[in-house]
């Protein structure tokens, strides 16, 4: 019987595969699967299956991370109740478990989709969990590398649907890929620097180096955060200059764009807790809206 106050089973392994995070993950990357200039109609049985190998693979990264991290999750309020880290699940169960969801992820995205979706999906798996992991104890450059895997999804949607994500029968169009891996890519460092920022003393004491300054939250972290926020601005010009969205997205992205600016200047001129809050959950919103407007304004 299920002690009070215990996580369930199931409850355990959704910590394990970081269940929103996740969700959130795999949503970028059917999105970008359904941009796709080949996805001229949209089949369920294919979104799902997509979905299917998409949380797979993710969820087996997260898992690989929270396994090779045991010892610092436990030292962090945050995450000290993850089921490794707690002591609720073995270090060899989480490795079969990440081994087991990963392999069978890259397969049927390989079998089902192609093998150019099978390789991104592989080669940012290894990313995530074997570069970018134990570099966060190292420097805070990490978070430069972790923005790759962190857009990878968007690439592996596009390549799914798409079979290339280089020119091809579409033209330009078939670059579309990179353009969502762009925004993915520059969105990362605001959002994460605000978690950062609001996790400061946590990531201190289990020794990870996530902001880019070495003071930790400083006027120089909340400029790091506006620049990158104004990159986000050429980022969200490129769907449409590829043309796989029109210009009533176009416009909707540059609002958010300027959103995301002010949210960060407003971290700057504040430099408080609840300013990188307004910043992270900010980052949430933009990335739903950019992507809602991007997949309704297809061309």
């Amino acid at each position: 019987m299920q002690q009070p106050g215990k996580p369930s089973r199931v409850r355990d392994f959704m910590l394990l595969v970081k269940f929103s995070l996740t969700i959130m993950v795999v949503f970028s990357a059917v999105v970008s699967y359904l941009l796709a200039p080949r996805i001229v109609a949209y089949d369920a049985w294919s979104i799902i299956l997509f979905f299917l190998a998409g949380f797979l693979i993710t969820g087996s990264a997260n898992a690989i991370n929270q396994v090779v991290e045991k010892d610092t999750d436990a030292l962090m309020k945050r995450t000290a109740n993850r089921p490794v880290a707690s002591g609720r699940m073995s270090v060899m169960e989480g490795w079969i478990f990440a081994a087991v969801t990963g392999l069978a992820g890259v397969i049927l995205m390989g079998v089902y989709f192609n093998g150019l979706a099978a390789a991104l999906s592989a080669f940012s798996l290894f990313l995530y969990a074997f570069i970018y992991t134990p570099l966060k104890k190292v420097n805070s450059i990490s978070v430069l590398v972790g923005a790759f895997p962190g857009a990878l999804p968007c690439l592996i949607g596009f390549a799914a649907g798409n079979d290339t994500i280089f020119m091809g029968e579409h033209g330009i169009r078939d670059l579309g890929g990179w353009a969502l891996f762009a925004i993915q890519f520059f969105w990362q460092f605001p959002h994460f620097w605000a978690i950062a920022w609001i996790a400061h003393r946590d990531y201190e004491t289990a020794g990870f180096r996530m902001l880019p300054s070495e003071r930790g939250p400083t006027k120089y972290s909340a400029v790091q955060a506006i620049i990158y926020s104004v990159l986000l601005i050429p980022a969200g010009v490129l769907p449409y200059w590829c043309g796989i969205t029109g210009w009533l997205s176009l416009l909707i992205i540059l609002a958010a764009n300027l959103v995301m600016i002010l949210l960060s200047v407003g971290l700057y001129r504040q430099m408080e807790v609840k300013a990188a809050r307004r910043v992270m959950f900010g980052s949430y919103f933009y990335l739903l809206i950019v992507y809602f407007a991007l997949l309704a304004d297809k061309i």
